[in-house]
């Protein structure tokens, strides 16, 4: 199955030609803005070191009792991929730099509470009454150890998921805007520029490529919402291969929701003739006890597609990349010379792997909304 899911994926490279050379053009408008580009770095850094100051000194107690462990790769590939309470970007001896987030949680007994995660000290310590384990936080007894199951808690924390794809929708909201803003500006007859330029080859694609060829004269009226989910998928996807940032496209809840969201629009756009052919189909009457539960499933296996597809792939690409780096301290703990030894083809394999999950992130937000067009150009079929 896994080779089917990469086969699948290099048939729609070649669909992508016009996305590619927008790429280059992004990569042009950086350069123009330099200055922009530096201020904001200066602003970035300065806040982590702020924020992974105010972490360092109680990470101390927790950074000394990780000497004693031995490397569980497992573990950290799976704290990779699951969500958390914190941004972790890299520890330097007993320095931690991360930046903790806040923790809302509401009980019936207690009310709510706000505070940082980083009074959870990893999990090691209670505070205010509640206890992170394993991901989870838990009313706990006076002790601060004991778990008091007699207490409901309900968290509404600002994960680092939840922090990741507020700033993807800001970005996206900034990036229209602007176009939209330089649009109105400048007039429909000038040529555009900038990342006007980089973007409008993509917006091009989308409506010939995808929302023409299966909404016909309809796809109009679907192209804010195929335009919207394909530019958050794939600026989610892009945030998720930063190092030390949130792989948001491989959460399962993510694509839910998102398949949550197409499967209700492909319900509201389906017509009389789409019901017609599910549980009157034009086949002969001793087959239809048998088509009609089946084309009645294929109704929830749709979005089903849609959301093991993206959660899959993204998953999948994270897991390799992260095995990969695993190997140097697995070959390390059994021998240094091996570890060292192999440290350069397990860098020359993850750099590979890497360039590969660029590509993909480009071509999952296609086929999620290239598949969405298809579902719901099939909702709004005409009789024939």
């Amino acid at each position: 199955m896994h080779w089917i899911l990469h086969i699948n994926l290099i048939r729609d490279i070649f669909h992508f030609n016009a996305i590619i050379l927008s790429l280059q053009k992004i990569s042009k408008f950086i350069m123009l803005q330099k200055g922009l580009k530096s201020l904001w770095v200066l602003v970035l850094t300065t806040s982590v070191l702020a924020l992974s100051y105010t972490c360092s000194a109680q990470e101390k107690k927790h950074n000394e009792e990780k000497k004693n462990e031995k490397f569980n790769a497992g573990e950290v590939i799976l704290e990779h991929i699951m969500d958390d309470h914190y941004f972790h970007f890299f520890t330097l001896g007993n320095f931690e730099a991360s930046i903790p987030l806040p923790v809302v949680v509401y009980s019936p007994q207690k009310g709510f509470s706000i505070f940082s995660s980083a009074q959870f000290h990893h999990g090691h310590e209670a505070y205010n009454g509640y206890r992170l384990i394993k991901d989870k936080i838990v009313a706990v007894q006076g002790d601060g150890v004991t778990v008091d199951n007699t207490i409901k808690v309900y968290d509404f924390s600002i994960t680092k998921n939840v922090v990741q794809m507020l700033l993807g929708m800001l970005v996206l909201i900034f990036i229209m805007i602007n176009i939209a803003r330089k649009y109105n500006k400048q007039g429909h007859n000038k040529a555009p520029s900038g990342l006007q330029n980089a973007v409008e080859p993509v917006i091009t694609f989308i409506r010939d490529e995808v929302a023409k060829v299966n909404l016909g004269h309809k796809y109009e009226k679907y192209m804010p919402y195929l335009l919207s989910i394909f530019f958050f998928i794939l600026i989610n996807n892009i945030f998720g291969l930063i190092p030390g940032a949130a792989n948001v496209t491989g959460n399962i809840a993510f694509t839910i929701v998102l398949g949550l969201i197409s499967f209700i629009a492909i319900l509201f756009s389906s017509n009389k003739h789409f019901w017609g052919h599910i549980f009157n189909p034009h086949v002969p009457a001793f087959v239809k006890p048998i088509m009609i539960p089946v084309e009645f499933l294929g109704i929830f296996t749709k979005p089903f597609a849609l959301i093991i597809r993206l959660f899959a792939n993204m998953v999948a690409g994270h897991i390799v990349i992260t095995c990969f780096i695993s190997l140097i301290f697995i070959f390390g703990a059994m021998s240094k010379v091996a570890g060292i030894g192999f440290s350069p083809v397990s860098i020359a394999f993850t750099v590979f792997i890497y360039c590969i999950e660029i590509l993909v992130a480009f071509i999952q937000a296609f086929i999620f909304t290239n598949l969405t067009a298809v579902f719901i150009g099939q909702a709004i079929e005409s009789k024939h």
